[in-house]
């Protein structure tokens, strides 16, 4: 009999996680067609406990890909349209008074879900999108001197547009830096194009998701997100975070760079990675891989940069080509 905690029978149960992690790409690709690195974003992020911002012009599919990715997981899902007018007890929850009993008591809002879907939270007041700043960080929910916790796993996913600025509010800093990642939704290719349009005259409908059924469970998630914490990293790839995240903060045309905070999320976010790759250590391709999507939203560039045409992509492409990587 083989003794659940040898090595082998470690790598064995890491393996079948990983074939369930697999079936979950597969399922949501039913559903969502040319977007895999968007779903393979989301599926990181979840490995690593961290949240997902998308952005993307109306119609690429960044609300369709969460939904399906929350079908495919099989976990309780909730979504809440961000509006001027919404308040932050609309989505964290409220004290109401009960007539009958004469006391107050809390109504849980949408945020007590295993995935938030927080559509255009860019278009909501600054004291709406704080709301949820304790929740994504602490996964806990203050009200009446009282913390509630949030059901495990929990992950926001949130959608932003990049154009029609008119009447939105730029995320503040510290939300940006609670996002692990932001994936940018572009334009599919023109076979993708194809296919979505062949999957629909088939009767594919996006508000039913037929044929979208989920393939893993609550208890196998977490333990893929244990597997994935348990993977190893060397000092010297240490160092090679440690050396990105100074590049950029040497960079000329950067005003704020990555923080601490930006290198353990990258640090967790390339374990995630290397894990989903059946690598045993983090190695600095890893690291390489998950740069821009961890780092692009953290980065502020001087004014004089951005009028230039100087994105944070780009930034981040040359400082990787500048750092010196350990052999």
């Amino acid at each position: 009999m083989t003794d659940v905690n040898t090595p082998a029978a470690t790598a064995q149960t890491d393996d079948a996680l990983r074939q369930a992690m697999h079936r979950v790409r597969l399922e949501v690709d039913k559903a969502v067609i040319g977007q895999a690195g968007t779903v393979t974003g989301l599926l990181v992020s979840l490995l690593a406990r961290g949240h997902v911002l998308l952005e993307g012009v109306p119609g690429v599919a960044k609300t369709l890909v969460v939904r399906s990715f929350a079908r495919a997981l099989g976990l309780d899902t909730k979504r809440v349209q961000f509006t001027p007018d919404l308040m932050p007890g609309d989505v964290t929850g409220s004290l109401v008074y009960d007539a009958r009993t004469g006391e107050f008591e809390f109504r849980a809002g949408p945020v007590f879900t295993n995935i938030l879907l927080a559509d255009e939270i860019n278009r909501t007041p600054p004291k709406t999108q704080a709301a949820l700043l304790e929740a994504m960080e602490e996964r806990q929910v203050s009200a009446d001197g009282e913390s509630r916790r949030l059901p495990d796993p929990f992950l926001v996913a949130a959608t932003q547009n990049p154009v029609e600025h008119e009447g939105t509010y730029t995320l503040p800093e510290a939300q940006l830096d609670r996002f692990l990642m932001k994936l940018v939704v572009a334009m599919p290719e023109r076979d993708a194009e194809v296919s979505v349009l062949r999957l629909h005259a088939g009767g594919f409908s996006p508000r039913a998701l037929s044929g979208v059924e989920a393939v893993v469970t609550a208890d196998e998630i977490r333990a893929a997100q244990d597997a994935a914490s348990r993977v190893q990293v060397t000092d010297d790839v240490l160092g090679y975070i440690v050396d990105l995240a100074r590049a950029t903060r040497q960079s000329p045309s950067v005003e704020l760079g990555a923080s601490p905070r930006a290198a353990t999320a990258l640090l967790a976010a390339a374990k995630a990675w290397a894990w989903l790759n059946a690598s045993a250590a983090v190695t600095p391709d890893h690291v390489q891989t998950m740069l821009m999507p961890v780092w692009r939203h953290r980065l502020q560039l001087r004014p004089d940069a951005e009028m230039e045409g100087v994105s944070a992509d780009a930034v981040l492409q040359s400082v990787v080509q500048q750092t010196r990587v350990p052999i």
